[in-house]
């Protein structure tokens, strides 16, 4: 493999979760940051209701306010029809969808079972579509959940299928709670791509238990060329119990760089993003690689 695509959450499944209030100016400033570095992919927000994730209430003026690079695909979570609206009046370049491979994980998150956010996925894709806007799905506990255990990778790859055939270009593969080994992860992808084509296919993995750098070299290696990650290793997920953050992004790169494979990311330019916004947030960066390239 001679190439990846990083794809940044960092403004948007790094911060969501944040309880503090953010000011805008600084998710902006994030996200110009960001900009700057190479990467081709950010999710810059989310149009779902304010009450349920207040963070990302400021999406509208965050996606108007940064300076856009005309090689960046600048992207969005759309749950549903009302935030696919609000998601075309900001510009966005992509919209994500969200389900999981668990029903009660599904139960907990978005109060549907999986069929059901399927088929209200299925107004927002045809629409976004016709407008113009590539989708991309995500599938959350690929390899378990915190209220099921252990996930039938069979089970992910229906659902991934689904996400595909409904019109997704591209469906991340997540490991929500940060629990899986290489194995685990290899064996996921295997059953997956028995359906999907490894082309349409990207990993975000979570570092609950310090296995994500190596469930992301697994996946390298069965073909995935697409690496969800997030600046400073920002992000949890609140309905998974002492979930830490999303892998870092400032990991993966040099990971990446490492193995030979090129990203295009300047990782000193992405440790200053990184640094940025840990001062706003009041905490450290939590890359490993940052910590030690700072020292």
């Amino acid at each position: 493999m001679d190439s990846v695509t990083i794809y940044e959450v960092g403004p948007r499944d790094g911060l969501q979760n944040e309880k503090g209030v953010i000011n805008v100016d600084d998710k902006i400033e994030l996200v110009d940051y960001l900009s700057k570095t190479g990467l081709t992919k950010i999710e810059a927000g989310s149009f779902v209701s304010p009450k349920w994730v207040p963070q990302m209430a400021s999406s509208g003026e965050v996606l108007a306010s940064i300076k856009r690079a005309s090689n960046i695909s600048y992207a969005a979570l759309t749950p549903n029809m009302i935030g696919l609206e609000a998601a075309l009046l900001a510009n966005v370049d992509e919209i994500a969808v969200f389900g999981a491979a668990s029903e009660s994980f599904s139960q907990k998150n978005i109060n549907c079972s999986i069929e059901e956010s399927i088929q209200r996925f299925i107004p927002v894709i045809e629409h976004a579509l016709k407008a113009g806007i590539k989708v991309r799905g995500y599938v959350s506990c690929v390899v378990a959940c915190p209220y099921e255990g252990p996930i039938n990778p069979r089970v992910v790859a229906a659902v991934s299928k689904r996400l595909i055939d409904l019109g997704c270009y591209e469906v991340s593969l997540g490991d929500t709670i940060g629990i899986g080994t290489p194995k685990q992860i290899i064996d996921m992808i295997s059953a997956v791509t028995v359906d999907v084509s490894v082309e349409q296919l990207a990993i975000h993995c979570h570092d609950t238990y310090g296995q994500a750098v190596a469930n992301i070299y697994a996946a390298l290696d069965c073909g995935i060329s697409t690496i969800d990650s997030s600046v400073a290793g920002l992000g949890g997920c609140p309905y998974a119990v002492g979930a830490s953050g999303n892998v870092a992004s400032e990991d993966v790169v040099y990971l990446l760089q490492g193995l030979g494979i090129e990203s295009g990311v300047d990782l000193n330019k992405l440790i200053s993003a990184g640094d940025f916004i840990s001062r706003k947030l009041g905490r450290s960066n939590q890359s490993k690689v940052a910590q030690a390239i700072s020292n």
